[in-house]
């Protein structure tokens, strides 16, 4: 080496010294990163205890993200680390908040077992903005609720509903919106849910439908709840004495026309895929409470009709 330059690194010393690739410092110096401080007689690029300092920083700054570009730019002064750094951060949570979305895609597909076009379609609703996925809430809304006869307080209610997605959401959140989009998104289930909305809504100046204590006071399912561990059977004297004080005579029929449409429509399905996608905790799943009314609802009558009969 040059006398002058007995104190400098040639890049293979560089290499050694901070335990990088040739290449890779030869790149970093070519894109102006880590630029020699000299060259030798022969054209070759030298370097000092500077350069060993610079390679270490561009090498913290990569191994957090930055790009080249961004590395050449804070070592030359035009923004600073921390600029830097903030802008990384919203880059990540934005990858981060991706990753989890697909995360939660994937898993829902090998759960069920989707066809490509099926997982195009969840794909598709994990991705959508706030204002797609508020578009499609509001047009379920407007034709399940849009002009049923209901008192104002309640319609304010109802259109105020709101099921969002939060910007930071978990897998099981976006795996629940999914399974809500899907569901909201079905013809038959509007018209479902529409057909249950009008039998338990209460009208303007109209008493309360039999069957709404049924699913506004969670009472009716704990009542069944608690009879079904005792091990009661839905058709027997027990049952019948149960749906006595649950229902006056009068209110039966339509307390079960109320149930096995709210049933159909999956209303409690519904229901707890909305607290899933709010990330609040919800009652237990009463669709199996829910069924054992009904057969107990049936056999009431079944038994009312022989005595009316005999």
């Amino acid at each position: 080496m040059d006398p002058a330059h007995s104190d400098l690194l040639t890049i293979g010393r560089l290499a050694h010294r901070t335990g990088l690739p040739v290449r890779t410092l030869r790149f970093w110096s070519d894109e102006g990163a880590v630029p020699p401080v000299a060259r030798s007689a022969s054209g070759y690029r030298l370097y000092d205890a500077g350069s060993v300092a610079r390679v270490e920083l561009v090498r913290t700054l990569r191994e957090l993200g930055f790009g080249l570009d961004d590395v050449c730019r804070v070592l030359s002064g035009r923004t600073t680390v921390a600029e830097v750094a903030d802008a990384h951060v919203a880059a990540l949570d934005a990858q981060i908040r991706s990753l989890k979305v697909s995360r939660a895609v994937l898993s829902t597909v090998a759960t069920r077992g989707s066809t490509a076009e099926e997982t195009a379609l969840m794909n598709r609703l994990a991705r959508l903005s706030a204002a797609e996925r508020n578009q499609i809430i509001d047009e379920f809304k407007e034709e399940v609720f849009g002009d049923l006869d209901i008192e104002p307080r309640l319609r304010d209610r109802l259109h105020t509903l709101s099921v969002e997605l939060p910007d930071d959401p978990t897998p099981d959140q976006v795996d629940a919106w999914i399974e809500l989009a899907e569901l909201v998104l079905d013809p038959g289930f509007r018209v479902r849910f529409r057909t249950w909305m009008q039998l338990n809504t209460p009208a303007p100046g109209r008493q309360r439908p039999p069957g709404a204590p049924i699913w506004w006071a969670r009472q009716v399912v704990q009542t069944v709840a608690e009879v079904r561990k005792r091990g009661v059977a839905p058709e027997g004297l027990e049952a019948a004495g149960v749906v006595c004080g649950l229902f006056g005579d009068a209110e039966r029929a339509g307390a079960l026309r109320s149930l096995e449409a709210g049933i159909e429509a999956g209303a409690e399905h519904y229901r707890r895929l909305v607290a899933r996608v709010r990330g609040q905790e919800s009652s237990p799943d009463a669709t199996e409470d829910l069924e054992w009314l009904a057969r107990a609802l049936h056999a009431a009558d079944r038994t009312r009709g022989r005595h009316e009969a005999g």
